[in-house]
């Protein structure tokens, strides 16, 4: 996943971010919601967590542009305010959650989680493709029943695999969704994490489940190697 953390406080974005880069998510920071609206239209997030209070545009006026420019990217709204008015209000500018402070930590990454997949269809919490299977919230991903030990980052580039089986994702897009900007680009960053992800989800079963496809990038099989 990548996210974009809407929040002008700067101890609470630092400690947002802090959490998600732990859990292996790519997280941006916009501390102005004038910004949040040009780097969600320049960027494909899977959630954008909003603070309601920031300085000039509010979070309700961002929730309208961003839907105004056809932004889809679930929003999780974050405000101290706990009016039904207040919820309402989020909700109807376009917010697809909501979550009043201070939350449990815990609870915005479940959120974060069933936002995501509902990006993505209809699901269950654990993704299947073919013999693999990877859970989000557990951060576990087994072949059959024999489980496979990822790093944080390999995690996150096969949960992008897995959340599209069957697309061609090019390079960009894996970066897209696996790395954040603070990240310097070198351009075989992905190559360099797909050939990880073959030593250990791959070779060790005598399976093909990831497929290079010469000159766009990569494709999961929807069999995933079976």
């Amino acid at each position: 996943m990548r996210v974009l953390i809407v929040e002008d406080e700067p101890k609470m974005a630092g400690l947002l971010r802090h959490g998600l880069r732990q859990e292996g998510i790519a997280a941006d920071l916009a501390a102005k919601g004038e910004d949040a609206v040009w780097m969600a239209g320049a960027t494909e997030y899977d959630a954008i967590v909003l603070d309601l209070m920031l300085p000039g545009i509010d979070g309700f006026e961002v929730c309208r542009r961003l839907r105004d420019d056809g932004v889809l990217s679930p929003i999780l709204m974050l405000t101290a305010r706990d009016g039904v008015h207040d919820r309402v209000a989020g909700l109807d500018s376009g917010a697809d959650d909501y979550l009043v402070k201070p939350f449990s930590y815990a609870e915005l990454l479940a959120r974060l989680r069933a936002l995501a997949r509902r990006s993505h269809g209809p699901g269950t919490p654990e993704l299947r493709v073919g013999g693999l299977r990877l859970d989000p919230a557990k951060h576990q991903v087994w072949r059959g029943k024999e489980e496979i030990e990822l790093s944080a980052k390999e995690f996150a580039v096969l949960e992008v695999f897995m959340r599209r089986p069957g697309e061609v994702l090019s390079r960009f897009q894996l970066l897209e969704h696996a790395w954040d900007y603070d990240y310097e680009n070198r351009s075989n960053i992905v190559d360099s994490y797909v050939r990880l992800l073959r030593r250990k989800i791959d070779k060790p079963f005598g399976t093909r489940s990831i497929q290079t496809v010469r000159g766009a990038g990569y494709r999961l099989r929807e069999d995933g190697g079976e």
